[in-house]
């Protein structure tokens, strides 16, 4: 039997408690950060010489130079022809359908005319050069491809370079196959915090990039949260979640599959069950004893479960979008009769998954919206990775002779109060 925490809204400790399920420490092992600083410090100084041999050192693969790292368009269209042909359907698929959504959050400029003549507005414009780091090794996910590439390319990214390890020289076709859909640029095959290093400080063949986005392992997260300022970032993901408020009336082995859907991922995963409903808790209990045995990643998934995981017994829906909110998770799955009427009081998660029907796993892969989501309840202020992150905003000022005299008695004001006087004058002498 799984051992998994059950907790009830009722208990006088449940607050108490509830923080401690959720409790996750995001420190930084010394050990990694002075790895992480070594690294950075080396290709910052060395460029393309140090990338080599990081590579050597910690993929095992040998190369002369940085070209013989870099794929050839024509081996990524070549991984997509080699793909069976449902596979490549799929891919294919998910990539259009993860487009379509992504084009419906395009940003556009605006501008607006005042009575006297002075134009405000915003000019929105794409970042040039993004890079996408994509895990290799046994950790290979063409999805992230898409959910990264796609809307950078929707929102006019110029050129989005793409690193990905490849330990001892193994290449994933179907990661390849992936960037060859989404239209990245440049492939190279060079991965942890020395690519990291690569796309923040460039390098003889690496170029610079603006942002660089894309999941990786600790030291990947450490590296891109010392170079942010140099270039931006997407966020420092923690962990994989999944909270599941249910009325208790969906079939319980779905429920408890979903559970498994994000506790497969790692053994820090947190998988959570909210219900009113006592008796449909010890179901889904059951059903995980019963259906565990069967994954192919039973100890990851048992691990996960025993560890975070969470059973919550609470007094009705309302309650339940509450401790949802409290929560924040990345992803919440409504599985309830009536979804958009609950829907108004959720004001905080990643992602919402609503009905019976809408497991997680499709939004993983294939629904439309972005599966780069917030966690560690981030989603209190963040949201999902989309095109706007990689589109930026300019300020438009364009002041009339009238609106000069007008805004410049206001702004001249303001300076003498702050005593900037160069800041009051400069606005005067447009006055007329």
């Amino acid at each position: 039997m799984t051992t998994i925490t059950r907790l009830d809204s009722a208990q006088p400790d449940f607050q108490a408690a509830l923080k401690n399920l959720l409790a996750f420490s995001a420190e930084t092992d010394r050990g990694i950060s002075d790895a992480v600083d070594a690294i950075l410090s080396g290709v910052r100084s060395r460029g393309d010489a140090a990338v080599l041999e990081y590579t050597a050192r910690f993929d095992r693969l040998q190369a002369d130079s940085m070209a013989a790292l870099e794929l050839p368009r024509e081996r990524l269209e070549g991984a997509l022809k080699s793909l069976p042909l449902h596979l490549e359907r799929a891919l294919r698929q998910a990539a259009e359908r993860v487009r379509m959504y992504h084009e419906k959050q395009l940003m556009q400029s605006w501008t607006y005319t005042e009575a006297d003549g002075t134009v405000l507005g915003q000019q929105v414009t794409a970042l040039d050069r993004v890079g996408l780091y994509v895990p290799g090794g046994k950790a290979a996910y063409p999805s992230s491809v898409l959910m990264n590439a796609i809307p950078a390319k929707v929102a006019g990214v110029k050129e989005l370079i793409m690193v990905v390890p490849t330990p001892d020289g193994v290449q994933n076709e179907l990661v390849l196959a992936a960037a060859a859909v989404s239209g990245v640029d440049r492939v190279f095959t060079i991965g942890g915090a020395q690519a990291v290093a690569a796309l923040a400080y460039g390098t003889d063949t690496v170029p610079q990039v603006d942002k660089i986005v894309g999941p990786g392992n600790a030291y990947v997260a450490e590296a891109k949260r010392r170079v942010f300022g140099i270039v931006g970032i997407d966020m420092i993901a923690g962990p994989s979640e999944i909270l599941i408020i249910c009325d208790g009336k969906t079939n319980p082995d779905w429920i408890a599959m979903d559970l498994f859907s994000q506790a497969e991922h790692d053994e820090l995963a947190q998988s959570i069950l909210i219900s009113p409903d006592a008796a449909f808790l010890d179901a889904v209990q059951a059903s995980i004893n019963r259906l565990l045995p069967s994954m192919p990643r039973l100890e990851v998934i048992k691990t996960s479960i025993s560890n975070r995981g969470g059973l919550i017994k609470c007094g009705d829906l309302d309650e339940a979008a509450e401790i949802g909110n409290f929560i924040a998770p990345e992803h919440l799955e409504l599985s309830v009769e009536d979804p958009d009427a609950m829907l108004p009081r959720i004001k905080h998660a990643g992602a919402i998954f609503m009905g019976r029907n809408t497991c997680e796993a499709l939004g993983d892969y294939c629904a439309g919206p972005n599966h780069v989501l917030p966690t560690s309840r981030t989603a209190r202020f963040s949201s999902p990775l989309g095109v706007y992150d990689f589109q930026k905003r300019s300020s438009l000022i364009h002041v009339s002779q009238a609106g000069a005299k007008t805004l410049g008695e206001i702004a001249a004001a303001l300076a003498y109060g702050e005593g900037l006087q160069a800041h009051a004058r400069s606005a005067e002498y447009r006055e007329g």
